[in-house]
């Protein structure tokens, strides 16, 4: 089984779902909060490798939800900048085992690289955020 370290929003729903699946895999977390690590450039890029930068971003961040956040239209420097500015724009989570890095939460391909337990099948969607943030918007630090 991995020690995982696992970045994620302190009391976001899905992120406590996903944790809670790798658990039950034999897996080791140490949850660490988005929100508040003093992310650089540096340390954030490895975790989206070869994806396009539009797949960097959480699509339920109100700055995004908005528009007034357009990633399809940034480059990759400003799209960190952006985001270490404002973590809430990170999509999540941000998940290390050794020196793999990965973004989100894709079931099958957490399955394939660490092991989910194959008698708990994840048939549910863990990254779109299920909150309306329309009454509630979400804290920018917490």
């Amino acid at each position: 089984m991995a020690n995982v370290t696992f970045y994620e929003k302190p009391g976001c729903k899905n992120n406590t779902k996903q944790k809670n699946l790798l658990i039950a895999a034999g897996h080791t977390l140490e949850a660490k909060s988005l929100l508040t690590e003093s992310w650089t450039a540096e340390k954030l890029r490895p975790f989206f490798g070869d994806l396009s930068v539009s797949l960097w971003f959480n699509k339920s961040a109100p700055r995004i939800k908005s528009g007034e956040v357009l990633p399809d239209n940034l480059s990759e420097e400003k799209a960190l900048e952006l985001m270490i500015a404002d973590p809430l724009l990170i999509r999540r989570p941000l998940i290390q085992v050794e020196a793999v890095y990965r973004v989100g939460f894709d079931p099958e391909i957490i399955d394939a690289w660490i092991g989910l337990n194959p008698e708990n099948p994840v048939t549910e969607d863990l990254e779109t955020c299920p909150r309306s943030h329309e009454q509630k918007p979400c804290a920018t630090v917490q």
